[in-house]
């Protein structure tokens, strides 16, 4: 008999989409006490393989899926390749449930106490609001003079206050892209776009450093480090072992800093 799992949380990597399958990366805390000669594991990483037919009555989508907290029920696989089950167990999703927040459920209690009290003043809300008409149509003679006058010498104001904050945006918008990105990143550039010497595809990176860039990826949402490009003819010049993380993570762009020919 297969062995059951049970994982809840969310996704700690983005969504990764196959032709019938989905699939994103988890955490949870492993066991405090381990057999002897064994070390004490602090937290395991799964990798989720779902049906593209039960996610998407999850309601689910890729944005979604980093915020929402979710429950697995499924059981473990070997039978998957390393570069689509990054994770250190795999898991074959029987059942995805979308769990509800705490702060839903905090922001419906308020409303439904309020509506009863709202109910027993009807009677004395008629009277204020009469003589509140009376109040108003007594201030209105007063204050239509003035208020007049205010619209007028507010109007020339308005176009400056308009232009400030488009100038702020469009610096904001220029800032955002490269201030998520590690430090002395220069540029991002597209995976495909990158040319690799084969003196480096002859090697293969210490599997222990990969798995400890990949970890880190995960957790922060980018490279520890930029890839070095030469300028031009985008080929690599060093930082091979961050191209392979790139890679199995499946990244769209990397963050780079440029080397210019000699």
């Amino acid at each position: 008999m297969p062995h059951k799992i049970t994982l809840t949380g969310s996704a700690t990597g983005p969504l990764r989409e196959y032709d019938r399958y989905v699939a994103f990366d988890m955490r949870e805390k492993g066991s405090p006490s381990a057999p002897k000669g064994l070390k004490k594991s602090t937290f395991i990483s799964y990798t989720v393989f779902v049906a593209k037919k039960a996610f998407n009555k999850t309601g689910l989508t890729k944005k979604s899926i980093m915020h929402e907290k979710v429950l697995i029920q499924g059981e473990p696989t070997l039978d998957i390749s390393i570069d689509e089950c990054p994770g250190e167990v795999g898991v074959i999703c029987f059942q995805i449930t979308v769990l509800p927040n705490k702060n839903d459920k905090e922001k419906n209690q308020p409303d439904e106490k309020k509506e009863p009290k709202q109910e027993a003043p009807a009677a004395s809300e008629a009277t204020q609001n009469t003589e509140s008409k009376k109040l108003a149509e007594e201030q209105a003679s007063v204050s239509q003079p003035t208020a007049k006058e205010a619209k007028k010498e507010v109007k020339p104001t308005q176009p400056e206050v308009q232009q400030a904050p488009t100038e702020e945006k469009k610096a904001e918008e220029k800032k955002t892209p490269l201030s998520n990105q590690p430090k002395g990143t220069q540029d991002l550039l597209n995976f495909d776009d990158i040319i690799v010497p084969e003196e480096f595809l002859k090697t293969r990176p210490n599997p222990e450093k990969t798995q400890k860039v990949i970890d880190f990826v995960k957790r922060i949402g980018h490279l520890d480090e930029p890839l070095t490009i030469e300028k031009g003819s985008k080929i690599l010049k060093d930082g091979y072992r961050r191209y392979v993380v790139a890679k199995i993570v499946k990244m769209d762009q990397v963050p780079v800093v440029y080397e210019y020919q000699k």
